[in-house]
């Protein structure tokens, strides 16, 4: 029973293979935090099964994963920028911007909270930060996240920190930029999918701890760009099938439906 079991298991594994070869492939510039929540990676077997292509991804920074669309690399883009992505399509480097998920930024901190900031409103939490002179851990990358994190010290009337002496500019992806925040004990700004995805591994050794959410200016809305007729070698009918599929009841539940350790990390939203 057990061989016949292993052999049904492998012919399903061979079958998904082999239909992975004969898809054709599509490749999406995307975010750090699509990538390092695990949500692509669960959505694959699924988008195959729906569309017949096979979704691969570039995961990097919002800004440079725009500069690959402008420069026709990548079929399509799936970014968190807003402010940005309006002004890339309005430049003519996006034919349309469709809105299909978001969750939300988290501060996060030293469990022991030296600034006193846990229970404050985004704009005093990083006038505290300044007061206290605390490490604050930047993304640094023009990332949607990192541009968020430069938005909100406009918003509290801040310059945004560049030089001084508490400020770290990391220079890389969220989960670097969370795990150096645990090496230095340093405050950071986070999307709250990969910070669950972070506490997954990290199970709570870390000492960072969520001192600031539910203000809306921390909301961290997701979109997918088509690229214009310019970019001639890229494939724009595959791109359209796979906005679709993610504006689609079936992708939109798909996104419903991937959690870690029971939360829930995207919330679809896509025509609202």
């Amino acid at each position: 029973m057990r061989k016949f079991s292993f052999v049904l298991t492998l012919l399903a594994l061979l079958a998904f293979s082999g239909s992975a070869l004969a898809a054709e492939s599509i490749l999406v510039g995307t975010t750090t935090s699509t990538a390092d929540t695990g949500l692509l990676d669960a959505l694959v077997p699924k988008v195959l099964k729906d569309t017949g292509l096979d979704m691969r991804w570039i995961a990097v920074g919002t800004g440079k994963a725009l500069e690959h669309g402008k420069n026709c690399d990548v079929d399509l883009l799936m970014v968190h920028a807003p402010a940005a992505e309006k002004k890339y399509i309005a430049e003519g480097n996006g034919v349309s911007r469709n809105e299909f998920m978001y969750n939300d930024f988290v501060i996060v901190g030293p469990a022991k909270d030296p600034a006193k900031v846990k229970g404050k409103s985004v704009a005093d939490t990083l006038k505290a930060i300044v007061a206290a002179k605390a490490p604050f851990a930047s993304r640094g990358d023009d990332s949607g996240t990192h541009k968020a994190e430069q938005a909100l010290w406009k918003g509290a009337g801040l310059a945004v920190p560049d030089k001084e002496s508490w400020y770290i500019a990391v220079g890389q992806g969220m989960l670097a930029t969370l795990r150096m925040a645990a090496e230095r004990g340093a405050y950071t700004l986070t999307d709250r999918g990969t910070w669950i995805a972070f506490e997954a591994k990290d199970h709570g050794k870390s000492g960072l701890a969520i001192v600031g959410e539910g203000d809306m200016a921390l909301r961290n809305q997701y979109s997918i760009i088509l690229l214009p007729p310019k970019c001639s070698k890229i494939k724009h009918e595959a791109a359209k099938k796979l906005e679709a599929w993610f504006l689609s009841k079936a992708g939109q539940q798909a996104i419903a439906d991937f959690k870690l350790e029971g939360k829930s990390l995207f919330t679809p939203n896509a025509a609202k």
